[in-house]
């Protein structure tokens, strides 16, 4: 059994992947028998550190923020952030933990890193594409997160990455030595142990009674749709795929898309449907619950990812899970886990005539799109929760097997003194 602390950047009742995907492999660890908390970052530094229990787990919030240009933010970081990393000792000596998790760095990597040079504690840094899919590009415009990025993946015990694509791009940009980071992918949920629900966030209202589909959110009952999902901005490619659709003829077009998300790209992805001529077969639900998802996933013909880039592609395994065919990028991580033309088919989405064939091509081949589909469902249980969280402990236990064969930390020395940088 061993103790996990997870630092996630975010999470639940935060919506994304980051907070998914941390969920999950927490109540992973835990059925396998490991104990864990959460100890994330809130949302608003200005907040108190705060304690909840969520799908049964101790979820810590702390403030914290990272020095930046304004003194209105050095200000802060200089006196918010000795007390969070005084807090942080605190939650040390109360759960005792083996390891210290990051799951996605940002400011709760840097504070992580901070709290491991001081109990001793094993550091594993876990990257999930933050530093390739932030919609503001963070890593690009703030020094501060970048030097704190190298800092931590020097210090870590252990570095994950998602895929090979984004262990390079630690490796290229911020100074991962080669060969010091594994791939451990991204689970999926098969069982629905942990499905929609669980952690107490409602549903949006309603969509109609079983296989009824509510007006404006779904096409018409019986009408084939194309199926995409994500947080609407420029990176995550629906304009692309919007372009892509209006290339099948009309009078070709045997299925209506969904693009199921929001984001601040929603709008002028509308305006460019319309503009396309396609308001009446192109369809934006909106943000979308757990259990929608599923609902709307089951309920495709086809499963579009259409990212400029994409570190891996949750969003595959869905698919693959529901069993339906797939149609993804090969621009970043899913030509690591998609295997062309047999669970799924890769395409440029840069390349709108191929694009527009890639659909059309499986919409209109019954025979290929059940074959694709079929082998997706087969290939997903390479993926689930209980066989990914295996890589993990197997990780923890070599690092911690290193830190004990070292004499192992003692938790209660090295407390960080007022005012001392947490970078």
């Amino acid at each position: 059994m061993t103790r996990v602390a997870l630092l996630p950047s975010s999470y639940p009742p935060a919506l994304g992947g980051v907070e998914e995907l941390t969920r999950h492999l927490a109540l992973a660890l835990v059925d396998a028998g490991d104990e864990v908390e959460v100890w994330t970052p809130h949302g608003d530094d200005a907040q108190p550190e705060t304690v909840e229990v969520r799908d049964d787990l101790i979820v810590r919030r702390f403030p914290m923020p990272l020095p930046a240009v304004k003194w209105s933010s050095l200000y802060r970081s200089a006196t918010i952030g000795p007390r969070t990393l005084f807090s942080l000792r605190n939650a040390v000596d109360a759960f005792r933990p083996d390891v210290l998790n990051v799951v996605c760095f940002g400011p709760n990597g840097a504070y992580a890193t901070t709290l491991a040079r001081f109990t001793g504690l094993p550091l594993v840094v876990s990257l999930h594409g933050e530093t390739v899919m932030d919609d503001a590009d963070i890593f690009e415009t703030s020094r501060v997160l970048r030097r704190a990025l190298r800092r931590g993946l020097r210090a870590a015990a252990a570095v994950t990455a998602c895929s090979a694509f984004t262990l390079a791009d630690a490796e290229r940009r911020f100074g991962l030595a080669p060969g010091r980071g594994s791939v451990i992918p991204s689970g999926v949920d098969l069982a629905g142990v942990h499905s929609a629900g669980a952690d107490g966030v409602d549903d949006p209202p309603s969509t109609g009674s079983e296989g009824q589909r509510a007006p404006g959110h779904l096409p018409a009952a019986g009408r084939p749709y194309v199926l995409a999902l994500g947080r609407v901005v420029h990176k995550k490619g629906f304009d692309l795929l919007v372009e892509a659709y209006a290339g099948i003829g009309e009078s070709r077009r045997t299925a209506d898309l969904v693009v199921g998300g929001t984001g601040p790209a929603l709008e002028e992805l509308r305006s460019r449907a319309e503009t396309l001529g396609l308001r009446e077969s192109v369809h934006f639900p909106g943000r979308l619950s757990r259990s929608q998802v599923t609902r709307y996933m089951a309920g495709a013909d086809l499963f579009v990812l259409p990212s400029r880039v994409e570190p891996f592609g949750i969003v595959i395994l869905e698919a693959w899970r529901a069993g339906v065919a797939v149609v993804a990028t090969d621009r970043g991580g899913p030509p690591e886990l998609v295997r062309d033309g047999v669970d799924g088919v890769l395409v440029d989405p840069f390349d709108t005539t191929s694009f527009t064939e890639a659909i059309e091509g499986i919409l209109t081949d019954d025979t290929r799109r059940s074959a694709v589909a079929a082998a997706g469902r087969a290939r997903v249980a390479e993926f689930a929760w209980p066989v990914v969280v295996e890589r993990y402990r197997s990780l923890y236990a070599s690092v911690t097997a290193s830190r004990e064969a070292a004499g192992g930390p003692d938790h209660g020395l090295s407390v960080p003194h007022q005012g001392e940088s947490v970078s």
